[in-house]
């Protein structure tokens, strides 16, 4: 790979990383060309982008990068694959649903949304992550429980002061 390729490789991750929030590094070595194929069908269900890349290039990509990726670049050793998601957690679900017909993919680390993970232990505590459509579907979930507790309270008592009195009475007790 000639200098020029090379810069022209940085410069396309280093754009990579800011396009992406999320952005996970396992090691897929030892794959075989089946479960590495099938790996790559199962990111591209999930909607992530998985591509090989040489570490040297990604931390020379990192250190251009306007983010601080802490202690991400020290993961950075031997096979490394970069997994890059709309969601927070959808690279570590696959890499959990295909662990459990193979030994890889090894979680190295992951950058989510300005906060960087180190190691393969926290794998799980990732797939629990919610996205941020998540989040916003719980909150306006728990906004409209006081509202329909209200509305069911109108509708249960037949609509009479009195009623209505006793009924949101027992609700708070």
């Amino acid at each position: 790979m000639t200098r020029e390729e090379k810069s022209q490789v940085i410069e396309e991750l280093t754009a990579q990383l800011a396009d992406n929030a999320n952005i996970y590094l396992a090691d897929i070595s030892g794959l075989n060309a089946g479960n590495t194929s099938d790996l790559r069908r199962a990111c591209y269900k999930a909607n992530v982008q998985l591509s090989v890349v040489k570490n040297t290039l990604l931390t020379k990509a990192m250190e251009a990068s306007d983010r601080d990726f802490g202690e991400l670049p020290s993961v950075l050793k031997g096979n490394t694959s970069v997994m890059y998601s709309e969601t927070g957690n959808a690279p570590a679900k696959v890499i959990k649903n295909f662990r459990k017909k193979a030994e890889k993919p090894l979680l190295k680390g992951a950058f989510i949304e300005e906060t960087v993970y180190i190691g393969d232990d926290q794998l799980d505590m990732l797939v629990d992550i919610k996205s941020k459509e998540e989040l916003i579907g719980d909150i306006v979930g728990l906004l409209q429980s006081p509202a329909k507790n209200v509305i069911s309270a109108l509708k249960s008592s037949g609509g009479t002061i009195a009623g209505i009195i006793k009924t949101l009475s027992e609700k708070e007790g």
